[in-house]
């Protein structure tokens, strides 16, 4: 009786071969392959143990009575009305960003952050697009975000940012600037730990995120978008451990912005915004 099992040094015979990928042209696995995460997140945990239920005491605001529909000034258009049914219908006394009301304080609206936009331009890519490719690196190194990292189809990597209109002739539309990347998830609270430990407190001039004069205007639409945005110089770049580990691959450092994007809306949205990213441990300071 022949065994069945294959022989020792004899690869098995291949039944079918595997279909190849159209973007990269690598053997793609006939079963869908998802890489999830293998370790607990310390900052991820310490938000929903401990930060959480702080923010959720901070930021409450009882309200004993349900709220008033809101009055309509103007009659709406009739979509059957074919005179008004592709007439735009602006709000009285222009928009109205600024002067909507926070939703109610629920537990399950409790300020969360929901991504972390990483930014960075370089002026030299628009004479050569072959000056990105170090800011591409350096991006890729510092978040290790890649197109469909891990099987999921809505990780899109470090994004390429092009101009979208001609401005004095200096950047002109469809022209690559610069590049981007989103994080969210796990790679999100690994940057914020990042950067609250090995990058911060190795700044010298930096005393905290400036934050804006008592007289500004609490109603403006970056008011209550909450979103809490900050740059860091080109030096600060070679802080974080993954560029400093191997610098001298890149031609040269590049600064960027991060912006923390909240799901806090209405009036005092920047206020919980900021009140979030206090909490781990980034200053703000007044001057």
């Amino acid at each position: 009786m022949a065994s069945l099992a294959p022989r020792f040094g004899r690869a098995p015979s291949i039944r079918a071969h595997l279909r190849k990928d159209r973007l990269t042209g690598l053997p793609r696995p006939p079963v869908s392959l998802v890489t999830r995460e293998f370790a607990p997140c310390r900052l991820e945990d310490y938000y929903y143990d401990a930060l959480q239920e702080d923010l959720m005491y901070m930021t409450y605001r009882h309200e004993h009575l349900p709220r008033p529909p809101p009055r309509q000034i103007r009659l709406t258009f009739d979509p059957q009305n074919p005179f008004s049914k592709h007439r735009k219908n602006p709000p009285v006394g222009g928009s109205q960003a600024g002067k909507e009301l926070p939703p109610p304080s629920t537990p399950s609206n409790v300020i969360r952050l929901e991504k972390v936009i990483l930014h960075t331009m370089v002026k030299e890519a628009l004479q050569s697009k072959s000056n990105l490719l170090g800011a591409i690196m350096a991006m890729r190194a510092l978040t290790g975000e890649s197109r469909q990292a891990g099987g999921r189809h809505d990780m899109g990597g470090v994004q390429i940012v092009r101009g979208r209109k001609s401005v004095g002739g200096w950047i002109r539309p469809d022209v690559p600037v610069g590049v981007q990347v989103e994080l969210k998830g796990r790679s999100m609270y690994d940057f914020v730990g990042t950067l609250v430990e090995f990058v911060l407190p190795r700044l010298r001039e930096f005393n905290g995120v400036l934050l804006p004069p008592p007289s500004a205007n609490v109603n403006s639409p970056s008011a209550v978008s909450g979103v809490v945005s900050f740059g860091l110089t080109p030096q600060a770049m070679g802080f974080f451990p993954q560029i400093e580990v191997n610098q001298d691959s890149y031609p040269k450092m590049y600064g960027m912005h991060i912006h923390f994007v909240t799901n806090a809306s209405g009036l005092g949205a920047q206020n919980r915004a900021r009140a979030l990213v206090s909490g781990f441990q980034i200053p703000f300071v007044r001057r």
